[in-house]
């Protein structure tokens, strides 16, 4: 087997255009998240610390690309038309996997002017069936690239202002559980991408997964060879229980963000999958924005896992 290299980051939160919008149509969440990327976080995400980032991924040639959410701040309707434009500039649809993220959530909006205009990068090899209610028909989504199976879920919801929790739901999981254990049957590198993380103490509880205990219990008993997450703005690389050893979740810091505060600047990850002997072996090459125009490695480090 050749080695495999993919992109994952994560939050891009592209900016919001404030002379399209106005106070007509807001639901309360969408107005405070509004007065709060006017105050400061306008400030935090700047889009040529994005177009930097991307423009390093680009460069790496990754065999595919992975984004764990977050490409709106607010769900306001032309964010999604933007957002479907920017990820045409990421790359084709084959290339890009994409999931849902809180903020791409935030209030209910209609499927096909919403999340509908992403769907491309989001379902599945094999679409779902005409009658399934979406978005939540779409996930679990598998993509099958090489020897690894990206498998996307969707756990961004609506939610009360001032939490960010996120929810899978009974359905998602267990067809989650049914999926992992054919594609380890078939030996496939199985990499889960969710946008709220899974393992304990990560985030704060108004920011967390509701279920998250009853992912780590299936994945206990699944297993999956790695799992990508996004949502806490941090690098992180946390273990989780698998059945043969333990599972690496890893995620970056927003794609689009300077260093402000206790959090770093914009982080990628170059992770490269080959096999070694009887398992894996995972090298990851994390890349930072070096708040001078450019990316440099920040960090890197090997992974020999087992396989299922």
């Amino acid at each position: 087997m050749s080695a495999f290299r993919f992109a994952h980051f994560s939050d891009p939160h592209l900016p919001l255009a404030p002379d399209r919008l106005s106070g007509r149509g807001f639901f309360t969440k969408q107005l405070l998240s509004y007065l709060s990327w006017q105050r400061k976080k306008r400030h935090v995400h700047q889009p040529a610390v994005l177009d930097c980032l991307l423009a390093d991924i680009q460069a790496a040639a990754p065999d595919h690309i992975a984004c764990t959410g977050d490409i709106a701040n607010i769900s306001w309707p032309g964010e999604f038309q933007r957002g479907r434009d920017w990820l045409a500039r990421v790359g084709p649809p084959q290339q890009v996997s994409y999931i849902p993220g809180n903020h791409d959530a935030m209030v209910p909006a209609p499927f096909a002017q919403g999340l509908g205009l992403w769907r491309d990068y989001m379902q599945g090899d094999r679409p779902p069936a005409p009658d399934a209610p979406l978005p939540d028909g779409l996930f679990p989504a598998l993509r099958r690239r090489g020897p690894v199976a990206f498998i996307g879920l969707n756990s961004g919801v609506p939610t009360a202002p001032l939490l960010a929790t996120g929810r899978l739901g009974t359905a998602q999981v267990e067809a989650l559980g049914d999926m992992l254990a054919d594609l380890a049957r078939e030996r496939l590198f199985r990499v889960v991408m969710v946008h709220h993380p899974v393992a304990p103490g990560v985030v704060r509880r108004r920011k967390g997964l509701s279920d998250a205990a009853a992912l780590r219990h299936l994945l206990a008993r699944t297993g999956a060879e790695m799992l990508l997450h996004g949502h806490a703005h941090r690098a992180s690389l946390a273990m989780l229980k698998g059945p043969n050893g333990l599972i690496p979740s890893l995620t970056v810091p927003s794609a689009s963000a300077i260093r402000h505060g206790r959090y770093p600047a914009a982080q990628w990850n170059l992770v490269t999958v080959d096999t070694d002997g009887g398992g894996w072996r995972v090298q990851v090459e994390v890349r930072g924005y070096d708040g001078a125009g450019a990316m440099r490695t920040v960090d890197g480090y090997t992974l020999l896992l087992p396989w299922a």
